[in-house]
């Protein structure tokens, strides 16, 4: 079992090689403009996960997917090449999730935002039912000895 720190070093060489390298291996018109989002490796630096991001519709994600998935071979071939050490992990790609993701957050704070001002128009204009305190109190005598001074003198008479 490698170090799970050395796993994390291998990953973070694996996603700039593939990262900056993407382009000139697979020369294919139709491969979409791909971002490496993250790259995970197995602490036995046997197995890593590439995530991928690409910017444009349905068809554009399935066309790159595909040619990801051909492709696999020599991009693990460049890996091996430009990583240097005994095994060459298997490379494996996944479609990133983060971006959709985004999207259904940011629409959720849009609509709570949305909420909060509803709620804070309809407290502004809010009137109380009844009194503003509705609990009742008793007038302050302020001639009439406190309960501080109550308390003082069952101290002293316990001397």
């Amino acid at each position: 079992m490698a170090d799970p720190a050395r796993a994390r070093k291998v990953a973070d060489r694996i996603k700039v090689v593939v990262a900056a390298n993407l382009e000139s291996l697979i020369k294919d018109p139709d491969l979409g403009f791909v971002t490496i989002t993250d790259v995970k490796v197995t602490n036995d630096l046997q197995h890593s996960q590439i995530y991928y991001t690409v910017f444009g519709d349905e068809g554009q994600h399935a066309k790159t997917a595909e040619l990801l998935a051909k492709n696999r071979g020599r991009i693990r071939s460049l890996v091996g090449r430009q990583l240097g050490i005994r095994l060459t992990p298997s490379v494996e790609f996944f479609a990133d999730a983060i971006p959709e993701s985004a999207a259904a957050i940011e629409d959720l704070l849009r609509e709570a935002k949305e909420r909060d001002a509803a709620t804070a128009a309809a407290a502004s204009s809010a009137a109380y039912a009844g009194d503003e305190d509705p609990y009742k109190k008793d007038p302050v005598d302020e001639d009439a000895e406190g309960p501080s001074a109550d308390a003082e003198e069952s101290v002293d008479a316990g001397r």
